[in-house]
């Protein structure tokens, strides 16, 4: 894939790491699998690696240019983020021993089964029940028993594991915006360990020389490229949009990567 198309598809993901917390995963699995399509069945661990790591830098920016008044929402959380990382190195683990058929028609089930929970119950695209009277406070975003689960899903799937976490701290009272930026400091916990992981993994048998252990340092520069200064833009111009509509359009994300995972691979 040219190095030019790759950059503009960085720019998605520097997008949606801004402005939906992804930092790039959804958006880089299936955009990497069918980029290194010619690896056969390594297309999609390569995919995850490479993934990993562009969720690595992205989110990590994107941490860094974040208002440090928003951050402190995070206040609290210090047990979530080491079970977030002990998960996701589990969960990187495992995926280079997974047929990858199972990766790929797991993710695709996992964000169905996500959407239909944002479609259904309250707390997303329509309020929950205020608390009675409850004095205004800012919540935690999660328990810290569901770091393990979360970082050993969103690795093995390489994913980030946002798709859990925005929605969660969306529930708890948060405004999308708010969400979507705390997402990118617990991505770093999940994306850190797996890029770890991927980097000392040999490269698979199909693959030419240019991997490192399973990441593929070319898509990963070029969808970098587009994404980094586009992080900078959003954060210094954040977009007005109205909270509902943002909701919405995380929804509507979702389901094109339900549709385009398909389309990676046989």
């Amino acid at each position: 894939m040219d190095v030019v198309v790759l950059m503009a598809i960085g720019l998605l993901t520097g997008a949606t790491t801004v402005l939906f917390g992804f930092g790039g995963g959804f958006v880089a699995v299936p955009v990497v699998a069918w980029a290194d399509a010619a690896l056969g069945t390594a297309a999609l661990p390569v995919a995850t690696a490479t993934s990993a790591l562009v969720m690595a830098v992205n989110a990590a920016f994107a941490t860094a240019v974040t208002p440090r008044p928003v951050l402190l929402a995070l206040r609290g959380s210090g047990a979530l983020l080491p079970l977030l990382a002990a998960g996701a190195c589990a969960g990187a683990y495992a995926s280079r021993f997974a047929p990858p058929a199972l990766v790929r028609w797991a993710f695709v089930a996992y964000t169905a089964l996500t959407a239909l929970d944002l479609l259904l119950r309250p707390g997303f695209l329509r309020p929950a029940p205020p608390p009675d009277a409850a004095p205004s406070r800012i919540p935690r975003p999660l328990p810290a028993g569901a770091g393990a689960p979360i970082g050993a899903v969103a690795a093995f799937l390489g994913v980030g594991g946002s798709v859990m976490t925005v929605p969660a701290m969306r529930r708890a009272g948060h405004p999308m915006r708010i969400a979507a930026a705390l997402a990118n400091p617990l991505t770093l916990a999940v994306a850190f360990p797996a890029v770890a992981v991927s980097l000392a993994a040999s490269p698979p048998p199909a693959a030419a020389t240019g991997l490192i252990g399973l990441v593929d340092p070319y898509a990963a520069g070029a969808l970098l490229l587009g994404a980094l200064p586009v992080v900078v833009v959003l954060r210094r111009r954040p977009p007005r949009i109205p909270d509902r509509i943002h909701a919405c359009a995380y929804l509507a994300l979702l389901g094109l990567v339900i549709l385009a995972m398909p389309l990676t691979g046989d």
